[in-house]
């Protein structure tokens, strides 16, 4: 629509475009008298009038520069406003105006460039200010903290006198240890460089001759039944059935006495362990025996790290070395008389806390000697190693001790039999008494004790085919299978365990009942994976009244709960799928190193070998940075409350992070009253991050400073309450946390 003075002076201006078939739009305009726009027609003084067409549209189109509501119905009549072309009156832009126009925006973009330019270098200044304040604030701190280094070193060490005292109470109660259970303590609790070798293999051999002692005794006893297996007959079946159970073990026998060719299986109603004989077994002079030790005796005893530790300290040098020197070497890859050590670096600015093998034969063995010598006259400058912080620590490095494991063999690095050994044997039914008159006549076999061979040995049955021998076997109460258990056999020839031989396996959990084939009489044992709880899924520490704690693992499968007082432990509670189990073993006082077992015995192994690396992901963390934190959380664990870090993931190796919270009361945590602190072994700090925070940063919380020791920065946040518990905290209940942390290593392990 044309709009204007003339558009209302000529009512009846329209404009309408329609296209014919294979024809140009054609367009027609009533004439009138006033000027022509244009902008819309060029220069033309006059309006032509086109012919009507003759035939009707084939098409109108959208597309004309008239848009639908530009276009005029004929049939209305009334003036229209001309729409205006240009600008206020419809008046073109001259060039000199549109150069203007283009000036003023060209000059307020310069301006807004230049008011962009000078906030960026206002923010770039007050960034640099910042930054310089932060590092000059850093800086002042760091000089701080090398100031009082001496101070808060020589402080932490008079409390860890509390570690030499409770070595002392130990080795006192080490003197008095005796017979199988008290030898295994020695070996596991004795600090490595404690023990002498010659030592250990004689502890070893003790062991071993009690064991064997045990076994001839259940012998003696099986031979003195079978003979009067007719006294012990079964009114039913008329065969010999002994049932005797103890604490340690479940001894079943059954005597062939019938020979019935029907017999085909017997189950020991008061064990629930039961066999399944071949025909031609069950018409023999046989009787088998179950013999179920609730330990296991049959393993290889484990392996004590031989290991030496030596402490270097030299006056001249800042830094600190930890030396552990491993007594056996890797094959072609060290040179005569080179050592390997596995060492601890420590500077004195803190900033440096490494991990490496290194090359020893530069050292003098005579200097080697001397620097021996000053680190026992230094001691008090070093921290203590006990035993059982090296021990787990242990790197197996050398290729000796990794055995190449063959197929069928069962890997006692990463599986654990659990719930004792099953020894299944025939033996031959010797004569029995006979009652002739007043007399009672027996034939002596100068023999004594017979094993039935199955299947028979002869070189006629070497291709031969025999039935399986069926087993049936009742699971204890006392322990926990967190998956199916493997079956495996003892090989004493080789002396391992082996999963071959053994078919149809069949597990009932809930009735805790497992059935299985064997092609002969073997020694069984049921295996676990010993990582099935690692890595662990969260932990806390939380001081629980005087010299007492409570320390809460929870893992894949289960949540356990170790409570600590004074130098002993127990179990306060194992919960899987909702429910208690081990009553047995709750509520118990015991030793750190006897809870340990008793729950690895169980089946609950939260406790790391040497090996476990291998078979867990590791969040790795150095041993400095590692057992430093474990001695000093425990030296204010009576007072201070400790718990899992989602951050220690994100902290590299030579640093950990946890949460703590200093706890007086007896209520839970809040969430709020947790502080996360970061240590490397040598520095301590408080983040200033959260545990809810969207990342990690090593920044230091507000108001805060670094210290040598995490004791020391602890304290700056403590009450005097706190600090003086800590204080009056017993040598031994520090020591029986130390060992539950460094057993469980819950930082690296986590």
């Amino acid at each position: 629509m044309v709009s204007g003075a003339g558009a209302l002076s000529n009512p009846y201006k329209c404009l309408r475009l329609e296209i014919k078939s294979h024809e140009l739009a054609t367009c027609w305009v009533s004439k009138y008298s006033g000027p022509r726009p244009k902008s819309l027609f060029g220069a033309g003084e006059g309006w032509t009038q086109s012919p009507s067409p003759t035939k009707p549209p084939v098409q109108a189109l959208s597309m004309c520069s008239v848009d639908a509501g530009q276009v005029a119905d004929p049939s209305q009549h009334g003036p229209k406003k001309k729409k205006k072309s240009g600008g206020s009156g419809g008046k073109k832009l001259s060039k000199a105006e549109r150069l203007k126009l283009q000036k003023e925006e060209e000059d307020r973009r310069l301006l807004e460039e230049e008011e962009a330019r000078l906030r960026a270098e206002q923010e770039e200044a007050e960034r640099l200010e910042k930054d310089r304040i932060l590092r000059e604030e850093r800086e002042r701190l760091e000089a701080k903290d090398q100031e009082r280094r001496g101070t808060e070193v020589a402080e932490l060490h008079s409390l860890e006198e509390n570690f030499s005292w409770a070595r002392q109470w130990k080795a006192d109660y080490r003197a008095h240890a005796k017979l199988i259970e008290k030898l295994c303590f020695l070996l596991l609790d004795t600090p490595p460089n404690e023990l002498m070798e010659k030592v250990i293999i004689q502890y070893q051999e003790s062991i071993l001759e009690l064991q064997s002692l045990l076994h001839q005794k259940y012998n003696e006893a099986t031979e003195h039944l079978l003979k009067k297996a007719n006294t012990y007959a079964d009114s039913d079946s008329g065969n010999m059935e002994v049932v005797i159970k103890d604490k340690n073990i479940t001894f079943c026998i059954w005597g062939n006495l019938k020979k019935n060719p029907r017999f085909k299986n017997h189950m020991f109603c008061d064990a629930e362990n039961g066999f399944d004989l071949p025909k031609t077994v069950a018409t023999s002079d046989v009787a088998v025996r179950i013999l179920h030790t609730h330990y296991d005796h049959i393993s290889p005893l484990q392996h004590i790290p031989k290991l030496h530790l030596k402490v270097q300290a030299p006056e001249s040098k800042p830094e600190l070395t930890v030396l552990y020197d491993m007594k056996e070497e890797k094959e072609g890859e060290q040179k005569g008389g080179e050592d390997s050590n596995f060492v601890i670096e420590k500077e004195s600015d803190g900033r440096k806390s490494a991990i490496s093998f290194k090359d020893s034969t530069k050292i003098d063995p005579d200097e080697n000697e001397k620097l021996e010598e000053e680190s026992d006259k230094k001691s008090e400058i070093v921290s203590t190693f006990s035993g059982v912080q090296v021990a787990p620590l242990q790197v197996a490095t050398d290729e000796k001790e990794e055995e190449i494991i063959g197929e069928n063999v069962v890997d006692l690095h990463q599986f654990t039999p659990v719930g004792g050994v099953y020894l299944i044997d025939a033996l031959k039914l010797p004569p029995q008494a006979k009652q002739i008159k007043n007399w009672t006549m027996v034939e002596l076999l100068d023999a004594g004790l017979e094993t039935y061979p199955y299947p028979p040995e002869s070189e006629e049955t070497e291709d031969a085919t025999y039935p399986c021998i069926g087993v049936t076997l009742r699971l204890l109460d006392s322990v926990i299978f967190f998956e199916e258990p493997v079956v495996a056999r003892w090989d004493s020839a080789d002396k391992q365990w082996r999963t071959d031989c053994i078919s149809d396996i069949k597990y009932k959990m809930k009735e805790k009942q497992i059935s299985f084939d064997m092609d002969a009489f073997y020694t069984i044992t049921l295996i676990q994976d010993a990582h099935l709880n690692m890595p662990y899924q969260s932990w806390e520490l939380r001081p629980n009244g005087t010299d007492e704690l409570l320390f809460t693992v929870v893992t894949a499968f289960a949540e356990v709960q170790m409570q600590i007082k004074g130098n002993q432990c127990m179990l306060s509670s194992i919960v899987v799928d909702g429910s208690e189990q081990l009553s047995h073993l709750t509520g118990k006082w015991t030793s750190p190193i006897d809870l340990t077992i008793a729950l690895k015995k169980a089946g609950v192994n939260i406790f790391p070998s040497d090996y476990s690396y291998k078979y867990v992901c590791v969040n790795t963390k150095t041993p400095l940075a590692e057992v430093t934190t474990y001695q000093q959380m425990a030296l204010v664990a009576s007072a201070f409350a400790f718990s899992w870090s989602k951050w220690n993931l994100a902290s590299g190796q030579d640093q950990v992070v946890f949460k703590v919270s200093e706890y007086l009361k007896t209520d839970a945590v809040k969430d709020e009253d947790w502080s996360l602190y970061m240590f490397n072994g040598q520095r301590a700090q408080r983040l200033k991050i959260s545990e809810t925070s969207e990342a990690f940063s090593e920044d230091l919380a507000e108001n805060t400073e670094f210290h040598s020791t995490l004791y020391h920065l602890i304290k700056d946040f403590a009450s005097d309450e706190a600090i003086e518990k800590v204080k009056k905290t017993s040598c031994l209940f520090i020591d029986a946390t130390y060992q539950l942390l460094m057993a469980t290593r819950v930082l690296t392990y986590s």
